[in-house]
């Protein structure tokens, strides 16, 4: 099977130029959503790549900050709505930690009308993980790991495939080292990148918890990872970005780098 990697949003919280970081992976029989920006931006984008809402049935949610999980209440929205009329008949079902899952409940018990909410415990089921636990989508087997966040608690998680592909996403956040066996000598890291390490001054990374492409490089080569794909970027040198990034992270990673734009798909 093709297992493929869309980039729904690549940007960090305050991005204006493109969507905030969220994404899709998918074959021929599964599909899961992470994380789904911070607006219904996240609606025309499944649009423009082709995917109905309707064929979303796992979504896992990185952590409760704006830019990661309002998102998520619109397509829960739309999906309560396609199940009210008929058109959906499946459970929708949650993966997170229970920080996350509770501010996502709250919302939508709070703002969605009540024809909706009413639906929420009936149809959509929320899946609360533990640091380490494992789980199973379909043929893909997931294990959740808490990134160890100094902001907001926050999973990641490693990814392994049928056909002995590994990926690891790291959240939107810097690695820890608690987290190695999740990391180490993966086929794929998905990895955040805050800026360029030259821009460090412009955009002060550090003093907000996140790191530069530079950073994610040699990461990335420390732990003889095979690809590296950035995302949670700066919105600012967009019409550069690819080609900058890239080259800053081939100067200390031997691998392949990856540093797509909004709606780009990687076979992974």
């Amino acid at each position: 099977m093709t297992n493929t990697l869309t980039l729904l949003g690549t940007g960090y919280a305050t991005v204006t130029n493109c969507y905030n970081t969220c994404f899709l992976l998918r074959d021929e029989e599964q599909l899961l959503l992470v994380d789904g920006g911070g607006g219904n931006t996240i609606l025309s984008q499944l649009q423009k790549v082709s995917v109905p809402i309707t064929s979303i049935h796992h979504m896992f949610l990185t952590h409760a900050h704006t830019d990661h999980v309002l998102g998520a209440v619109w397509v829960v929205r739309i999906i309560l709505q396609q199940m009210r009329s008929g058109r959906y008949e499946q459970t929708l079902h949650l993966w997170g930690n229970d920080k996350v899952l509770h501010v996502l409940s709250w919302i939508c018990h709070n703002t969605l009308p009540n024809k909706l909410v009413a639906l929420l415990d009936e149809r959509v089921q929320l899946h609360v993980l533990t640091d380490g636990e494992s789980f199973d989508i379909g043929s893909w087997h997931f294990t959740a790991f808490d990134i160890h966040s100094t902001k907001e608690k926050q999973f990641g998680f490693r990814l392994d495939f049928p056909n002995g592909t590994s990926l690891t996403c790291l959240g939107d956040e810097p690695y820890n080292e608690k987290n190695k066996a999740y990391v180490d000598k993966v086929d794929w890291l998905l990895c955040e990148a805050f800026c360029l390490h030259g821009d460090a001054d412009r955009f002060h990374p550090y003093e907000k918890h996140h790191s530069t492409a530079l950073d994610a490089a040699r990461l990335a080569q420390s732990l003889e990872v095979k690809n590296l794909v950035l995302y949670h970027i700066e919105d600012k040198t967009l019409n550069t970005r690819k080609a900058k990034y890239t080259a800053e992270a081939k100067s200390s990673f031997t691998g392949n780098v990856f540093v797509p734009n909004d709606l780009e798909s990687i076979l992974i």
